[in-house]
């Protein structure tokens, strides 16, 4: 079987194919001439059963002659087809998502690296997603890698399988505990590993860091790995045992010199300098040994090159391009607690300070560890929430023989602080009631310690609905929040509370706004739930007009919560600040429809527990983001700082000292002081320190920018096609408004492409659809990428090139106008290019295939053409307007025959100008080269160019 050449028309089949770069030497690649990319086929040569042979792309036939609009619609399909995009960012083509500009720096970072090693830490709810992917989907489309790996959190599963296949065409499969069993299943006969058989994969980190998975995935592992909230595989400094797993799975993989790799974390610093250098050092070995504070300028460039940290005000306007991230509007709301609640708050104080302050040198260090923890617990789940108090306690009323267990098995530091702290280290959040934590006092306990603690929970008991003077604020306030237009996330420590609230909150609201029963939903989604109840739940509530989110935070660290909700209110204060950040920045970040978002943290104003966190922890966080528009990390181990501040508490014999306990020369006021002049420095420090990437200019993406626009379409030119072409399927578009914002109603799928769409619709009807982004709830965004447009581009592209007779589009158009003064002939051209492109670290150079489509004018005969510019071209087929009807039907079509024919006069001049455009689209290619350092691109035309559609537009 001879040999074809890449880009060129054969014939296979009884049907027309483009040659496409090979995978192997003995496969002959063929895609359809429509571009549809889901029958692109292989021919294995050496078994010679299929004969392939050189064609030439049909030309139009003058039979079917329509006018300009017909003639228009046919370039969108034919452009909004493409997705081997021929400018120098070869993934454009395939994006469903329009990147900010300051997106495309890590890009430009990614591009100068022969192998790819960064850390992206821009601050929460900047993009880092869409940075990550579109390097990702760069790298595939340059055959720089075959396989994508995405290592994360196992809740954070779903959301990259959901953002690669709806934003980046990447199809991935989630292989964690409860889908492995299926996926293995899948495989076929033969020895085939899970993680070695899909081409991309998306990991939980729990799953994959035991010893065991790790040496599979390992050898197994896919040419790019990008690691999701990367800050929980630092090297512990701690016991943690989990953590350390981590750290050594991602060091190991780190370790493949060739092997590329992305880290991505808004808060890779937690504040211990050890911590955030080992996770330098996963990107470079060398990095981990940095001196942070006196960093060279040769090293300060070392790691510029693979280190990006930006914060709002750095991006938000950039380029002369402003991004729309909400104002964010902090609050603190107070409750006084009631007369019962006190009371037992304040014999729970005492009892929690007994256990602390009771011990004696007798006893092990277990042993006092365990009643401390024990104190803590007891105070925490007691100040969450009366159901949470009664969870806890009522299981540790009993009395248990625990002999001597504390002596032989040491406390686990980090398990019990996962219960009582907020750490945000952990992969997973532990949001059950800390019910281990008080057994570890227990071995001390005497039966008056029991009875109290049995009293505890008959007290608890009543205190639930009108005596919780807590709940009843927050009731309140979530009135106002939904009375305003927001939708609220609650979020609360633990589980019990969690379901506490949203029943009597649920109950109340009903009542007061929603009769019916049909119109609000409130949901509590806790821990208790596997990651997909919890997508089902956020969907059922996404659905609802109104609707409150109640949550502990299995849901704060990473996942996209922008699209539907609006405010937050803090049931429980966090005693991390970090965690404040992560819960906040589920809707305060890019996406947000909301131009405003409203963030409360609910305080007892009589509670000496609250006073302490909010003015030792929470309140210098907030000060430092609204002064800088950053997160800063506690600048100590949190756990430390909460163990001194619980310290200096006990010291007082009652809860009821909130007045004194900040008394000139009190621990609490030393501490306080302490903390400032810490904080104060590490505000300094983030600020002076933060790695911007400011030397890639706008300039520097400017002209890639306009590039990007030209090749995606903007969302002004796939409404029009989409419109249009659904104007004349029978399905036109009918104008709404939803939200304040004007939207469009699709009132049924045309029937030629419902069964294109029935794996993404289903047996909807009717949608609702948007071509801005973000859109109000229950909108669909329509982009370049949604299976609508490709769906009726693919339709129109196939029937036009199939339907001679009477295609939806156009191939042949006749137009009288007074846009024109002489006899102009328009043509629709096709265009591909073979760019070669060595780069540094590749095992071979490969040819790459690029397609784009032009439009180019002529006045005068075929013979002697006097050429338009080709910007005044594509005006004229965008906006010259019929002012008259044509001549007759027969004389248009000989006239459009004779000019058909006349096309091999043009030849050359065709010629001459796909070779110019390979020289532009080289030197575009080139202006990007000289930032990313990479080698020369020859970009070569491959001829002759498919000639789509011909049109003329007559003088009137």
């Amino acid at each position: 079987m001879p040999s074809y050449n890449i880009g060129s028309v054969v014939t296979c089949r009884d049907r027309q194919w483009v040659v496409l770069p090979p995978d192997h030497a003995d496969v002959v690649r063929l895609r359809p001439l429509s571009g549809n990319e889901d029958e692109v086929c292989g021919v294995f040569k050496k078994l010679g059963l299929e004969i392939i042979e050189s064609a030439e792309f049909p030309a139009p036939q003058p039979e079917a002659i329509q006018d300009r609009q017909a003639a228009l619609l046919l370039m969108d399909a034919a452009r909004l087809s493409l997705r081997n995009g021929a400018g120098p960012f070869r993934s454009l083509g395939r994006l469903s998502v329009y990147p900010r500009p300051y997106q495309m720096v890590p890009l430009l970072m990614a591009l100068r690296l022969s192998t790819v090693r960064l850390l992206i830490a821009d601050d929460v709810g900047i993009g880092k997603t869409i940075e990550a992917g579109l390097i990702a989907r760069e790298m595939l489309d340059r055959q720089e890698i075959k396989r994508l790996a995405v290592l994360c959190p196992p809740h954070l599963c779903d959301q990259w399988q959901r953002e690669l296949r709806e934003k980046f065409h990447i199809e991935a499969v989630v292989i964690r505990s409860g889908t492995v069993g299926k996926l293995e299943r899948s495989l076929p006969a033969g020895n085939h590993h899970v993680f070695g058989y899909y081409p991309h994969i998306i990991v939980s980190l729990d799953y994959a860091k035991s010893d065991k998975r790790r040496a599979s995935f390992l050898v197994h592992c896919p040419d790019l790995v990008i690691v999701d909230e990367a800050h929980t595989c630092s090297r512990p400094s701690g016991q943690s045992a989990s953590q350390q797993q981590r750290h050594q799975l991602v060091n190991e993989i780190a370790a493949k010199q060739d092997q590329h790799l992305m880290l991505l974390s808004a808060t890779p610093h937690s504040g211990i300098e050890e911590s955030f250098l080992s996770i330098l050092g996963l990107v470079k070995p060398e990095f981990a040994a940095m001196n942070l504070e006196h960093l060279s300028e040769q090293e300060r460039t070392k790691l510029a090159n693979h280190f990006i940290q930006r914060r709002r005000a750095d991006v938000k306007q950039w380029l002369g391009n402003e991004t729309p991230f909400p104002e964010r509007l902090s609050t603190e709301l107070s409750y006084k607690l009631t007369r019962e609640y006190r009371e037992l708050f304040n014999e729970v104080y005492d009892f929690a300070r007994g256990l602390v302050k009771g011990v004696t040198d007798e006893m092990s260090y277990a042993q006092k560890r365990g009643r401390y923890w024990a104190a803590l617990a007891l105070i925490r789940c007691v100040m969450s929430s009366p159901a949470a108090a009664v969870a806890t306690l009522s299981k540790q009323v009993e009395k248990r023989e625990v002999g001597e267990q504390l002596e032989e098995e040491a406390i686990d530091e980090d398990l019990m602080a996962s219960y009582i702290y907020d750490p945000t280290e952990q992969e997973q959040s532990a949001d059950a009631q800390p019910t281990l934590a008080i057994e570890q006092g227990q071995q001390q306990y005497r039966d008056s310690d029991r009875r109290k603690l049995k009293a505890f929970v008959v007290v608890a008991e009543k205190l639930y609905g009108a005596k919780d003077a807590k709940l009843q604020q927050a009731i309140a306030t979530v009135l106002t929040l939904l009375t305003e237009g927001y939708h609220p996330i609650i979020w609360c420590r633990y589980i019990a509370t969690a379901q506490y609230v949203a029943k009597y909150l649920g109950d109340v609201l009903k009542q007061k706004l929603d009769k019916k029963g049909d119109r609000l939903r409130v949901l509590a989604i806790t821990g208790e739930q596997s990651e997909d109840e919890r997508e089902i739940f956020l969907k059922e509530l996404a659905s609802y007009e109104q609707r409150v989110l109640v949550a502990t935070d299995c849901l704060s660290e990473g996942v996209n919560l922008q699209e539907h909700f609006s405010a937050v209110l803090h049931y429980d204060l966090p005693w991390n600040p970090n965690r404040l950040e992560q819960r906040e920045g589920r809707v305060d970040r890019y996406g947000q429809k909301a131009s405003e978002v409203k963030c409360a943290l609910l305080c007892g104003q009589d509670n000496p527990i609250d006073d302490v966190v909010l003015k030792v922890l929470i309140r210098k966080a907030v000060k430092i983001h609204r002064s800088l528009g950053i997160t800063v990390p506690v600048p100590m181990d949190n756990a430390n700082i909460t163990e001194r501040i619980f310290n200096s508490l006990f010291e007082y014999e009652s809860a009821g000292v909130q007045l004194s306990i900040f008394d000139s020369g009190s621990q609490l006021a030393l501490l306080d002081a302490e903390m400032n002049r810490i904080w104060e420095q590490a505000e300094e420090k983030v600020s002076r320190t933060r790695f911007a990437q400011r030397a890639i200019t706008s300039e520097d993406v400017q002209q890639e920018l306009i590039e990007s626009d030209r090749v995606l379409g903007s969302a002004t030119e796939i409404e029009r096609f989409v419109r249009s072409a659904c104007g004349r399927l029978n399905a036109s578009l009918i104008p709404k408004t939803i939200q304040k914002r004007p939207c469009w109603l699709l009132p049924n799928i045309p029937s030629e492409i419902a069964s294109m769409l029935t794996p993404t619709l289903g047996d909807r009807q009717k949608l609702s659809l948007s071509f801005v982004s973000p859109t109000p709830d229950g909108v669909e965004f329509i982009g370049r990428n949604h299976p609508l447009v490709e769906s009726l581009a693919r339709y129109l592209l196939e029937d036009v090139l199939s339907n001679t007779v009477n295609p939806v589009a156009a191939r042949c158009g006749f137009t009288v106008t007074d846009a024109v003064t002489k006899r102009t002939t328009l043509l629709l051209l096709r265009l591909r290019h073979l760019i070669d492109s060595p780069k540094q670290g590749l095992k071979e150079d490969k040819s790459l295939l690029a397609e784009e489509c032009l439009v180019v004018g002529f006045t005068g005969s075929t013979s002697n053409p006097i050429w338009l510019e080709q910007s005044e071209a594509l005006r004229l087929i965008e906006t010259a307007e019929p002012v008259a009807d044509p001549p007759s039907l027969g004389l248009v079509r000989s006239d459009m025959r004779d000019l058909l024919e006349s096309m091999e006069d043009l030849q050359e001049e065709l010629e001459l100008i796909a070779k110019a455009r390979s020289q532009d689209l080289a030197q575009s290619h080139r202006r990007v080269r000289a930032i990313t350092k990479e080698g020369q691109v020859k970009v070569k035309a491959q001829l002759p160019m498919d000639l789509l559609g011909v049109y003329v537009l007559k003088p009137k």
